[in-house]
């Protein structure tokens, strides 16, 4: 894949700054592309021209919908050579981004049908003496321009998960998607424009937070600013716009409870692949593994083999399935804090020394003490704990003893655990008989405490990015 300087496009005009960053491979280093390094400048004309494009109001909504599903058809159509770009300046294996690929269709596919289908309820007025002989409705109309900032995990889902809502509410977008892989949302801004989307309806600012981010938060313009990210950065974010509309999606240390009667090799096979898919950099990875005792060090054992079979290498190479972190530096978060559980007197069953290219190899870590990073704070890598535990209870109680609340798994063959559990986790999502790692793009999804204060999936996405207005009409004389 040639390395090539890509410009942004903001108010409809192509652009190119003075000093261009440049967009590199984590796996080995090599130039993927070059983009411009937008700043307060961009960010002005990209707000200017996304409010001028909501003030025209030219894009009905079944205009809106042609052009998500045309967009679906197209990137359909270049699947390998988007998946190929997720491969490259994210380091995703190539497998794992076919599959964000498949999943940024759905998105499409699902807003689409919401701007075709979005409305709004007519009231009960006749219930109310007041309001007798009166006719009430309500109608969704767009909240305005939509500031949204992307993290770099699913460089292009999660850009659809916002962009689509947006689109199909018909709220025009200022896009800044994350520094370190901003290539794929500019494909995907590049396919919806080629799809029929008014280019001035979508503008992109490259750059880094201080740079582009901040300025974009704090710009009159934007009705609300929709972040996925860290939990620091989104909580700046909330400080820094109390006017607006904030929707957050912030993280997880994601657990997953195995009660005594689920089948051990089939959890195994599922935490292996929810532990480590793209090196654990998923808000919803499996960090934490809570299991009964009567089959912990069955699991344990199990999972020792399964996570030591993972193959590491290079994310273009079609057998590997873990790949490097994002940057050295998170590599080196990350073996700190291996270290530090290590001198707290956790123990390494396997995995977290150096694997091809300076890659982290998948570990499984016991003993654990509760307050050690691993066990606190979002890993974000390729490492998962083993605790054990005596009752339901305690594993709901360890479970829900965290700062965050997105998902968690289930493992049981009883109804009756499954209901119970599901009354007493405090989390956004309970995921029955499976990883908390699995999300399917048309759920509600977001969680509770330090993981968010929104729900996305287009449906409900939609409906954060749309206000009611509602008519209320009597007739003369009446």
């Amino acid at each position: 894949m040639a390395a090539e300087d890509h410009k942004v496009v903001i108010a409809g005009v192509p652009v190119a700054t003075e000093v261009w960053d440049e967009v590199r491979s984590p796996w080995d280093g090599s130039l993927v592309g070059r983009v411009p390094r937008c700043g307060p400048d961009e960010v002005e004309a990209a707000c200017a021209g996304a409010a001028a494009a909501l003030a025209r109001g030219d894009l009905p909504a079944w205009r809106r919908a042609e052009v998500l599903d045309a967009a679906a058809v197209l990137l359909a159509e270049r699947t390998e050579e988007v998946a190929r770009l997720v491969a490259a300046e994210a380091g995703k294996p190539l497998r794992d981004a076919r599959g964000e690929v498949a999943r940024c269709l759905d998105t499409l596919r699902y807003s689409a049908v919401e701007a075709r289908t979005l409305s709004g309820d007519l009231l009960p007025l006749e219930g109310s003496r007041s309001a007798a002989g009166r006719l009430g409705f309500s109608k969704r109309v767009p909240l305005g321009v939509v500031a949204a900032i992307t993290p770099f995990n699913f460089p292009l889902n999660l850009v659809a998960h916002k962009v689509g809502p947006a689109i199909a509410a018909g709220c025009p977008v200022v896009l800044k998607p994350a520094e370190q892989a901003p290539l794929s949302a500019l494909a995907l801004v590049g396919l919806l424009v080629e799809a029929g989307l008014p280019a001035d309806w979508i503008s992109v600012v490259t750059g880094d937070g201080p740079g582009a981010g901040v300025p974009l938060v704090a710009h009159p313009v934007p009705a609300m600013v929709s972040f996925t990210g860290s939990v620091p950065a989104g909580k700046a974010i909330a400080a820094a716009a109390p006017d607006k509309k904030v929707a957050l999606e912030l993280g997880s240390t994601s657990p997953v409870i195995v009660e005594p009667d689920a089948d051990v090799a089939f959890v195994v096979e599922r935490i292996r692949q929810g532990g480590f898919s793209y090196a654990g950099q998923s808000c919803i990875s499996t960090q934490r593994v809570l299991v009964h005792e009567s089959v912990r060090d069955e699991l344990t054992s199990a999972l020792v083999e399964a996570v030591g079979s993972l193959v590491v290498g290079d994310p273009l190479d079609e057998a590997t399935e873990v790949g490097p972190l994002i940057s050295a530096e998170e590599t080196e978060r990350v073996r700190t804090w291996l270290a530090e559980a290590a001198d707290a007197g956790a123990r390494v069953l396997v995995g977290g020394g150096e694997g091809p290219g300076g890659a982290i190899t998948p570990a499984v870590v016991v003993d654990v003490p509760p307050d050690a990073s691993l066990q606190r704070r979002e890993v974000f890598g390729p490492v998962v704990t083993v605790t054990g535990y005596a009752d339901l209870d305690e594993a709901i109680a360890l479970a829900n003893d965290s700062d965050f609340g997105l998902h968690c798994g289930l493992f049981t063959r009883d109804l009756d655990t499954v209901l119970a559990a599901f009354e007493a986790l405090d989390f956004g999502g309970v995921i029955v008989n499976d990883v908390p790692t699995f999300r399917a793009d048309q759920q509600p999804y977001g969680g509770t405490k330090d993981s968010g204060i929104t729900r996305e999936g287009p449906a409900y996405t939609v409906r954060e990015m749309t206000a009611l207005r509602t008519a209320v009409i009597r007739g003369v004389g009446t």
